[in-house]
């Protein structure tokens, strides 16, 4: 996991009360700031007007909008087109799943058959970032998209002192490391 100082955004739509704060829940423990709205209509509305939404995860069955329309209203607008999606589905019809991938969305979860942990690593997955393979050339491999996706200023510089950042490991647990961006000088993030 990534130590960062930016919050990664979800909305989470579903209708269903319990189940909406259920996972709203487990994004917050997470490091995610939540976002939620009760159905599609809500969902369009919240996806349109707030900025730096990072992810939409969403139910299917809703009244007034359901997924479906959703997930198309979202890709027609140009606002929300690149926003990832990921369905949460409670029944897991395949029918259900071959269409929304058919509009884009990034992945589709059967709610109840996967762990809340693992929720939180295909959605992370979905959005993009989490993985990244660096090379010591910052021009080659995922060193830019890094860069990009944690806000790294773009010559890879200290804003305090001009020096070159550096990537910062710490051992977690096994085969898992915590990471930060530094600068190895001032030890700014």
């Amino acid at each position: 996991m990534l130590e960062t100082e930016k919050k990664r955004s979800i909305l989470i739509v579903d209708d269903d009360e319990k189940i909406r704060k259920t996972y709203a829940e487990i994004f917050r423990q997470n490091g995610f700031l939540v976002i939620e709205a009760k159905d599609g209509v809500e969902g369009l509305d919240v996806a349109t007007s707030e900025e730096g939404i990072s992810v939409i995860f969403t139910g299917i069955v809703m009244p007034r909008m359901n997924g479906f329309q959703l997930v198309n209203s979202l890709k027609e607008y140009s606002g929300t087109a690149e926003i990832p999606v990921v369905v949460n589905s409670h029944l897991g019809v395949e029918e259900d799943r071959k269409k929304m991938l058919e509009l884009g969305v990034k992945d589709f979860i059967v709610q109840g058959v996967t762990m809340p942990i693992d929720v939180v690593k295909r959605v992370v997955q979905a959005m993009g970032i989490g993985e990244y393979l660096i090379a010591i050339d910052k021009n080659k491999f995922d060193g830019l998209r890094f860069a990009e996706d944690q806000k790294i200023p773009a010559d890879y510089k200290c804003e305090k002192c001009e020096n070159d950042m550096a990537l910062k490991l710490k051992y977690f647990r096994e085969g898992t490391f915590k990471a930060v961006i530094v600068c190895p000088t001032c030890d700014e993030k």
